[in-house]
C-alpha cells in the first residue's frame, strides 16, 4: 500500500507530488503531437449533453398523437366552417410554441451550467499540467489523477503513489484496486486514495464508458411517476376516444339527417374536447420552469425528473464535511501524550503535512499550523483512506534514524481500553474534531501496521459550521422530512455539532461499527437514531437500501468519493459542485454554489411542479370525461351534438387553459405523495359524470322548451351555460384554499364569460346567446344542484377513496 520514495525523486511543480525515479515525470505531449492527433480525429468526442437537442426539443413537442389528430381535424375545420370554429388550431400551435420556447429556455440554463459543471482534468503537455475540457483530450494524453479524480478515458497508468482506483460503477466490485505503473485504467472509475498518471490508449467512442448504452452501468435514470402517470390515462384516453368518436360520427353524419357541414362541425366539436392536449403540455411547461428557476440559483439539474423525485423523498441523508460544516477547520489545541516533547510533536506534524501533495481538509488545517516541513526526508506515504480513516508517512529524521507515523481517528487506532482515549469523550461532545497523532513499529504498507501503534499526541480540530445549515433543518423538519447524518468521523462528535444546528434527534447516535448487518434490523436502527459515526463508504450504501427497503424515498447528499456508492443507490443523489468529479457523475443534482441552503428551493420547486400538476391534471380530465359522456349520450338519444368547436374553445380556455397555467406555477409546499392517476381520477370521473349529466339535462330541457328555425342554437346557448358554471365550480374547489390571487383568477374568468353574454358582436362571434328568460334561469338552476353534487362527491371520495 505505499510507494517508497528514493533520494533521488524529482517533484512536479505543477502538483509536487514526489515520484520515484523509476517513473519519473512524463512531460505528455508536444503541441505539434497533439495537432496531429486532432487532425487524424483522435480526440474525445463523445458528445456530453445534459439536455435534449434543439431538433429533439421541437419534435418532441410538434409530432404528438393528438397532435396529429387535432391537426387532420383542423385542416377538416378550415374548410367546413366559419374561423371561430377553428380556433381550436391556434390555440394548439401556441401552446406548442410555448412548449418549445419554455424547454429550449432550461436548455440553455442546462447546458450553461454543465460547462461550469464540467469535469476538467489536469493534462500535461509540454511539460506543463493545465486544466482542459474532457472534450479536449486526445490519443497519448499524460492525465494526472489525485483522490476524487474521475478516469475519463481509458488508458495505461504512468506514474503511481499509493494509487487505488474504484471500480465498483464498472465491475460492481466495491473493494478499491491498488494500481502499478503500467496497469490499465477504465474510463467511468474514480481514484479514492493516491495519485499518479495515466496515458491514454483509448478516447471518444472507442472508451469503455462510451461503449454503455447511455452509461446506464453508472447510474440508473430517475423515474418520473407523474410522467408515466400521464402516458398511462392518455393511453386509455386514446382507448376511450376511438369507439366514441366513430359512433359520434355515424350519428352526426348517417342518422341525422342535417346540414353536412354543420354535422361536421358538432362531430368535430365532440372530438377535440376528449384531447386532454394542454396537460402534456402544461408538464414540459411546468418542468422546464422548474429547471430555469433552479438555473438561477445555480443548482445543475442532470435529469428533469430529478426535480419531482426530491419533491417524493421523506429521508435525507447527509455527511457532516462540507454540508454541516464548511471545508475548512482549525487546530486549536496540540496535547502531547506520554510525555512526549511537544516541539517534536510540532515537527512530525510538519513533516506529515509536507509529505501529502493532496491535503484533506483536516492535514490541511495541520499544515497552516505548522508550515514547516522539518526537513525529513520521506521515505514512504500511505494516503488517508476512508475505509481505513487514517494515513501515514515514514521518515528519515534529521540523525538518520527511521520512524513511521500514523494519524487518525483515535478510536480506530486504538483499542477501546487504551487510556490515551480519556477525555477525548468530553472534547467529542463538544463538537471538536480529535486525531491522533502515534507512532508505528512495523513497515507502512504492512496490514497491520495500527496494530501496537505508540500514542504520541492528540490533535484537537474545530470545525466551522455552515451559516445556513441550522434553517435548512429546520426546513426539513418543518416539512416532515427526516434527516440522518451519516459521517466517518466519531459519533459523539458528529451528534454535538448536529445538536449546535437544532437537528431534532442529534441525541440519538450510533457508532457504525456496532450497526446489525441485517437488512431489516439495520433499517430499524436508521430509523431509531438521527446521527452515525464512523461509517465506511459500504455502509453508506448499506444503510441507503435498508431505508429504501422500508418504503422510504431516500435522497443522499455528498462531496467526497467515500459517498459515490451512497449517491449512486439513493433514490436521488446530490452532490456539492467542488465535489469531487466522481460524486458529480453520478448526482442527479449538483449544487454548483456549494450551498446546502439550496435543497430546500429544489425540493419546493418539486413539489410545486407535482402537486399543481396533480390539481390542473384534474382539471383536463374531468374535461375528457365529460365530453366521452356527452358524446355516447348524444349517440344513444340520437340528437344532434349540442357544441360547436367554439363553444368547447371558449369553455376549455377560460375554466381550465388560463386558470391551469396560473395555477401550474402557483407556490406548492405540499409533499408529493404516490399514486398519481389513482389520485387524479378518484375527482375527475365524478366530476365529468356530473358535468355530463347537468348539461345533457339542459339540453333536453331545452330541446322541449324551444322551437323553430333558431332552436338548436338557444339549446345550444343553454347547455353552454349550464356547462361553463358547472366547470367553473370545479375550478372553484380546484384552487382551494384561496388566496386573493386565486379568488380574482376564479372571478375574472366568470366575469370574461360573462362580458360574451352582455356583448353582441361576442355573442355572434361565439354563437352564444340566451333566448328569453326561463330557460337560463333552468340552466343555471340545473347548475347549481350539480354544484352541490360536486362538494357531496368531493367530500365522499376524500373519505372512502384517501390519498
Amino acid at each position: 500500500m505505499t510507494q517508497r520514495i528514493d533520494a533521488g525523486s524529482e517533484l512536479d511543480p505543477v502538483h509536487p507530488m514526489r515520484l520515484p525515479v523509476s517513473a519519473r515525470r512524463t512531460n505528455g505531449l508536444t503541441t505539434a503531437e497533439v495537432a496531429e492527433r486532432i487532425a487524424r480525429g483522435e480526440v474525445n468526442d463523445v458528445p456530453v449533453r445534459s439536455s435534449r437537442s434543439v431538433t429533439e426539443i421541437v419534435r418532441a413537442n410538434v409530432f404528438t398523437r393528438f397532435n396529429l389528430i387535432i391537426g387532420v381535424l383542423w385542416v377538416i375545420m378550415l374548410f367546413v366552417a366559419p374561423i371561430q370554429d377553428s380556433l381550436f388550431g391556434f390555440v394548439i400551435i401556441a401552446n406548442t410554441g410555448i412548449g418549445i420556447v419554455q424547454e429550449w429556455r432550461a436548455k440553455k440554463t442546462l447546458d450553461g451550467l454543465a460547462v461550469i459543471g464540467e469535469a476538467k482534468p489536469t493534462v500535461r503537455r509540454d511539460g506543463t499540467a493545465a486544466e482542459l475540457p474532457t472534450s479536449a483530450i486526445v490519443l497519448d494524453d499524460v492525465i494526472e489523477l489525485g483522490p476524487g479524480d474521475k478516469v475519463v478515458v481509458d488508458g495505461t497508468v504512468a506514474e503511481a503513489d499509493s494509487l487505488e482506483v474504484d471500480e465498483s460503477l464498472l465491475t460492481g466490485e466495491a473493494d478499491p484496486v491498488l494500481k502499478q505503473p503500467g496497469d490499465q485504467v477504465m474510463s467511468g472509475s474514480f481514484v479514492v486514495a493516491g495519485g499518479g498518471a495515466f496515458t491514454a490508449t483509448k478516447v471518444g467512442r472507442e472508451a469503455y464508458a462510451a461503449q454503455l448504452a447511455e452509461e446506464a452501468s453508472r447510474f440508473t435514470l430517475v423515474r418520473s411517476e407523474l410522467r408515466s402517470g400521464i402516458s398511462t390515462i392518455l393511453k386509455y384516453v386514446t382507448w376511450m376516444m376511438v369507439p366514441t368518436s366513430i359512433g359520434l360520427i355515424i350519428s352526426q353524419l348517417v342518422v341525422k339527417d342535417n346540414n353536412f357541414k354543420d354535422s361536421v362541425a358538432r362531430t368535430v366539436g365532440g372530438i377535440v374536447p376528449m384531447i386532454p392536449e394542454g396537460l402534456v403540455l402544461l408538464t414540459s411547461v411546468a418542468f422546464a420552469i422548474g429547471v430555469v428557476r433552479l438555473g438561477r440559483k445555480q443548482c445543475l439539474v442532470q435529469e428533469l425528473p430529478a426535480i419531482e423525485g426530491l419533491a417524493r423523498v421523506d429521508v435525507v441523508c447527509l455527511d457532516k464535511t462540507g454540508t454541516l460544516t464548511e471545508g475548512g477547520m482549525d487546530v486549536t489545541e496540540t496535547r502531547p501524550l506520554n510525555g512526549s516533547d511537544e516541539a517534536y510533536v510540532q515537527r512530525v506534524l510538519g513533516a506529515l503535512g509536507a509529505s501529502d501533495p493532496r491535503p484533506n481538509a483536516s492535514l490541511q488545517a495541520i499544515i497552516d499550523t505548522y508550515p514547516e516541513g522539518g526537513g525529513w526526508q520521506c521515505a514512504g506515504t500511505l494516503p488517508f483512506s476512508s475505509a481505513r480513516k487514517y494515513s501515514g508517512a515514514a521518515f528519515t529524521e534529521d540523525d538518520g534514524r527511521a520512524s513511521t507515523w500514523l494519524l487518525g481517528a483515535p478510536d480506530v487506532l486504538l483499542s477501546e481500553q487504551d487510556p490515551a482515549l480519556t477525555g477525548i469523550e468530553h472534547l467529542n461532545e463538544q463538537g471538536l474534531r480529535v486525531l491522533l497523532l502515534a507512532r508505528a513499529d512495523g513497515e507502512l504498507d504492512a496490514p497491520d501496521v495500527a496494530d501496537g501503534a505508540e500514542p504520541t499526541a492528540l490533535v484537537v480540530l474545530e470545525q466551522r459550521l455552515r451559516p445556513d445549515a441550522h434553517d435548512t433543518l429546520a426546513y426539513f423538519a418543518d416539512q416532515n422530512v427526516a434527516v440522518k447524518v451519516i459521517s466517518g468521523d466519531n459519533a459523539v462528535s458528529v451528534g454535538a455539532v448536529a445538536q449546535k444546528l437544532g437537528l431534532a434527534g442529534a441525541e440519538h447516535t450510533l457508532d457504525a461499527r456496532r450497526l446489525p448487518t441485517g437488512r431489516d434490523d439495520m433499517a430499524t436502527a436508521m430509523e431509531q437514531n438521527a446521527v452515525f459515526g464512523r461509517v465506511t463508504p459500504q455502509q453508506k450504501r448499506d444503510m441507503v437500501a435498508a431505508l429504501q427497503s422500508r418504503g422510504h424515498t431516500v435522497a443522499m447528499t455528498g462531496d467526497g468519493v467515500n459517498d459515490v456508492l451512497a449517491l449512486k443507490d439513493a433514490d436521488i443523489g446530490v452532490s456539492m459542485g467542488s465535489g469531487s468529479e466522481a460524486t458529480r457523475a453520478v448526482a442527479q443534482i449538483v449544487l454548483l454554489n456549494n450551498s446546502f441552503a439550496t435543497l430546500p428551493s429544489v425540493v419546493a420547486e418539486g413539489r410545486r411542479v407535482i402537486g399543481n400538476i396533480t390539481r390542473v391534471a384534474t382539471l383536463f380530465l374531468t374535461k375528457t370525461v365529460y365530453s366521452v359522456l356527452l358524446a355516447v349520450l348524444v349517440v344513444c338519444f340520437q340528437v344532434e351534438y349540442p357544441f360547436l368547436p367554439r363553444h368547447l374553445t371558449l369553455l376549455s380556455t377560460l375554466t381550465i387553459g388560463v386558470p391551469a397555467f396560473f395555477l401550474a406555477l402557483a407556490p406548492n409546499k405540499e409533499r408529493a405523495r404516490p399514486n398519481f392517476v389513482r389520485r387524479v381520477m378518484r375527482y375527475a370521473i365524478p366530476s365529468g359524470v356530473i358535468a355530463a349529466a347537468a348539461t345533457f339535462a339542459t339540453y333536453l330541457v331545452a330541446r322541449h322548451y324551444y322551437a323553430g328555425t333558431g332552436a338548436l342554437s338557444a339549446e345550444t346557448s343553454a347547455a353552454t351555460l349550464t356547462l361553463f358554471l358547472v366547470s367553473m365550480w370545479v375550478l372553484a374547489i380546484i384552487a382551494r384554499p384561496y388566496t386573493l390571487w386565486r379568488v380574482c383568477l376564479v372571478a375574472a374568468m366568470g366575469l370574461a364569460f360573462l362580458i360574451v353574454l352582455v356583448v353582441p358582436w361576442l355573442q355572434d362571434f361565439f354563437a352564444l346567446k340566451l333566448v328569453g328568460a326561463p330557460m337560463p334561469w333552468m340552466a343555471v338552476g340545473i347548475a347549481v344542484v350539480a354544484a352541490a353534487a360536486l362538494e357531496f362527491a368531493w367530500r365522499l371520495v376524500s373519505r372512502r377513496f384517501p390519498a
